[in-house]
């Protein structure tokens, strides 16, 4: 996520917390997070990566172009941060005692997080990794990607200029690999666009076929609006996946893409209600 937007979001969110007087309990967890990610990005100097002709014909070879061992992370920023994002979302979790030890201990250890954080890029699953280390693995995962968005995020802005839209189309993230977690239909076209989960990386994919399986049959795709047609989502049936997605056609005000994740969190509830499923 750029520094404008967040700044965006902050200003949004502040609006609507002296409008109602306070803020929903996930929205507000939401807002604590995003400050601790701005702060941590404040603190980042510019990402670094060698654009070699090998680099730059990754995206025609369906490979993302950065890879795990071109992440030049500082390992104690991320271990720090991982404790941050530990405090806000388990402070309430007396419950959860020994788990949260469990996630201080991978933090704390330069080793162990770094492989954590190696299997969660190149997209293994952590299955195994958060048994033996007695975590749940969604949150193990929520937690990783939470701190991690603004490295991520921080490429993202660099190297996105380097991706040939019109010749992608996959399923996954030309710049970290990720995974979508929302769409939007852009004003111009109504083309369909994709946004990756962990670098928030924007770019198209076809307006028929699922973005996680890649199911094309009309039949076994579909798409679900509201009244003023404003929010769509798309569901498949071969998979039971959904993803969320806005039509900026129908959108009169400045859409933050970011915050928008957020404001549509009852359409999730009403995907799974209906039995489809998140697929990350």
């Amino acid at each position: 996520m750029r520094r404008e937007e967040e700044a965006k979001i902050l200003n949004r969110l502040e609006e609507w917390e002296l409008r109602e007087g306070q803020l929903p309990e996930l929205v507000e967890v939401y807002r604590q997070l995003l400050l601790i990610q701005r702060e941590a990005r404040s603190r980042l100097a510019g990402p670094k990566l060698s654009l070699t002709d090998a680099v730059r014909e990754r995206p025609s070879q369906g490979i993302p172009l950065l890879s795990f061992q071109e992440l030049a992370l500082n390992w104690a920023q991320v271990g720090n941060l991982v404790h941050e994002v530990i405090n806000l979302v388990t402070e309430d979790s007396a419950d959860a005692k020994n788990e949260v030890q469990a996630l201080r201990n991978i933090a704390s250890s330069v080793a162990l997080l770094e492989e954590v954080v190696r299997v969660w890029y190149e997209g293994s699953s952590l299955m195994a990794i958060a048994a033996a280390q007695h975590v749940d693995d969604q949150l193990l995962t929520f937690v990783l990607g939470t701190a991690l968005k603004p490295f991520l995020s921080a490429y993202s802005e660099v190297l996105l200029p380097q991706i040939n839209q019109e010749l992608w189309h996959r399923r996954y993230c030309p710049i970290c690999g990720g995974k979508p977690d929302f769409a939007f239909l852009d004003r111009e076209r109504g083309a369909r666009w994709l946004l990756c989960s962990r670098c928030d990386a924007e770019w198209l994919f076809y307006r028929l076929g699922c973005p996680y399986c890649g199911n094309q049959k009309q039949t076994s795709l579909a798409y679900f609006t509201n009244d003023e047609g404003r929010y769509r989502l798309y569901v498949c049936e071969e998979c039971q996946g959904y993803i969320k997605a806005i039509d900026l056609r129908c959108a009169q005000a400045d859409v933050l893409l970011s915050l928008e994740r957020i404001l549509t969190l009852d359409m999730d509830r009403q995907a799974q209600e209906a039995g489809y499923k998140k697929v990350l």
